[in-house]
């Protein structure tokens, strides 16, 4: 091959002279500076805006869960609600067996009626007992004047008698003297054996009747003695009937009380059985969604022992844990814009309160920080926001739902 020829040597190029820089007009700078103006506004609102709420998305709908228990011991007779089935106030839900309560209402009835009938029987005893213990006070009055004047007569008999002996005594003297003067004129002949023994005969008559009249005294002595007896008797019972008369007179009355005590006890424990005989019937307490059915026929339920619950949907609010960092605006009736995930829609409420404590406070095995382990971890606070109502008529919302609460705190 023949030689090629070497290339030729490139021409310099001519230097290209650099583009003069364009210098701003005034429309420019005008247009820059509102660029950044506009910039700055948009930044300051935007930053305003950011500033101007605090949300979280730890929250949820929250609401009132009525468990529905037993309040007595018995045997599952009916249920008649199934679970996210929609009851009323007063609904009948669960139905126990009422036999066995019946026969207790009957029971307590019958006592009750034999404890009124034991006042009624005892109520006549207390005017019988006042009118009796009158009487026996009068009674024993009476008794109290009557010996009284069997003494008085007594004694009378006896001064009288006394009176007896001594004339008795005096006639008796007269009479053995003339005994001893007619014996010496017998002797002498001047009078006649005859008139002799009618003396001694007199004279015997009177010491016979002077033993008499003694005996007569003595008698009327020992008449005064009973009489005097009888009295201080009657003294002593009427004494012992008045002293005795307003115990007596309490006594009854306080038997009255006892009885009418014992029907107030009666009475409480026939209420009681009613009580117990309606709480066979179990109803809805207000109107709500029954979940959580745990009753069936034939089924031995405890008192205490929860059957189903209801859930009421017209009192519902959300519980937001917002940081404890977030809380410094924070107060009650402060605006809420309230996202609702299950919907994806916005509803209204306000901050109703903030929680005494935080949650870990609340919880099971809150922490210590004393033990030597801390670490600084941003507490979170229960705030409850409410609804505004009306807004959901048709009762959508249910407590679980994952809500994301926007409060304005501007």
């Amino acid at each position: 091959m023949a030689d090629q020829p070497k290339e030729e040597a490139k021409a310099p190029q001519p230097e290209v002279a650099p583009k003069p820089r364009r210098r701003m007009g005034p429309l420019g700078w005008i247009i820059l500076l509102v660029v950044l103006v506009g910039a700055g506004i948009g930044g300051s609102i935007l930053w305003g805006y950011l500033e101007s709420y605090e949300d979280t998305d730890d929250a949820q709908i929250d609401g009132d869960i009525y468990a529905i228990t037993s309040r007595i011991a018995g045997t599952v007779k009916a249920v008649y609600v199934e679970d996210n089935q929609q009851v009323k106030a007063g609904q009948l839900l669960v139905e126990l067996d009422p036999r066995d309560y019946d026969v207790s209402v009957e029971q307590a009835k019958a006592a009750l009626n034999e404890s009124r009938s034991q006042v009624t029987a005892a109520q006549p005893n207390v005017p019988i007992t006042t009118t009796t213990t009158g009487t026996s006070v009068s009674t024993y009055a009476s008794d109290i004047a009557a010996a009284r004047a069997q003494v008085a007569g007594a004694q009378r008999d006896y001064e009288s008698a006394v009176a007896q002996v001594r004339q008795a005594e005096a006639d008796n003297v007269k009479a053995q003297t003339d005994l001893v003067r007619y014996k010496q004129l017998v002797a002498k002949d001047e009078i006649s054996q005859q008139q002799y023994d009618q003396a001694e005969a007199a004279a015997k008559s009177q010491m016979a009747l002077v033993d008499a009249r003694k005996a007569s005294a003595e008698s009327a002595a020992r008449t005064i003695e009973a009489a005097q007896a009888r009295l201080e008797e009657s003294l002593t019972k009427e004494e012992d009937a008045r002293k005795t008369r307003p115990q007596q007179i309490a006594l009854q009355n306080a038997l009255v009380r006892v009885r009418q005590a014992n029907t107030v006890q009666q009475q409480a424990v026939v209420d009681q059985a009613l009580l117990n005989l309606s709480y066979t019937k179990i109803v809805a307490p207000i109107d709500g969604i029954v979940d959580k059915k745990n009753a069936e026929p034939g089924q031995q339920v405890s008192p205490g022992q929860q059957l189903l619950v209801d859930v009421p949907l017209n009192n519902l609010w959300v519980t937001a844990n917002f940081k404890e960092t977030q809380l410094k605006k924070m107060q009650p009736n402060q605006r809420v814009t309230i996202h609702v995930d299950a919907y994806d829609r916005n509803y209204d409420g306000y901050v109703e309160s903030v929680a005494g404590a935080s949650g870990a406070r609340f919880s099971l095995l809150p922490p210590e920080n004393a033990t030597g382990n801390y670490v600084k971890v941003v507490q979170r606070v229960p705030v409850r926001i409410r609804f505004k109502e009306g807004q959901d008529p048709e009762h959508r919302l249910r407590p679980g739902m994952s809500v994301e609460p926007k409060v304005w705190i501007k």
